[in-house]
């Protein structure tokens, strides 16, 4: 198990113990647990509907409201520089 013997390992759980504390220590784990299970459900299953759709654009292809906010955005900080935005 990567070279890890038994006082290392020791080792390491009496520092994770002083970090986190110890009702700190199973939370973390379950946490961690869920979350590696999910890592592998999704590297298991590919690209979900949310990914598909963001897939089948092109590249460059922004939607509409990405393109409002960011104009907005433009315009918002033109108005706060106190003209149209040209130097």
């Amino acid at each position: 198990m990567f070279g890890l013997r038994l006082p290392e390992l020791l080792i390491i759980l009496v520092v994770l113990v002083l970090l986190f504390g110890a009702k700190k220590l199973p939370e973390l784990g379950d946490s961690l647990g869920k979350g590696i299970r999910a890592f592998k459900k999704a590297a298991e299953h590919g690209l979900g509907d949310d990914d598909a759709d963001l897939k089948a654009k092109s590249p460059g292809q922004l939607p509409p409201e990405a393109v409002t906010k960011t104009t907005a955005a433009s315009d918002a900080e033109k108005a706060h520089k106190g003209g149209d935005g040209s130097a």
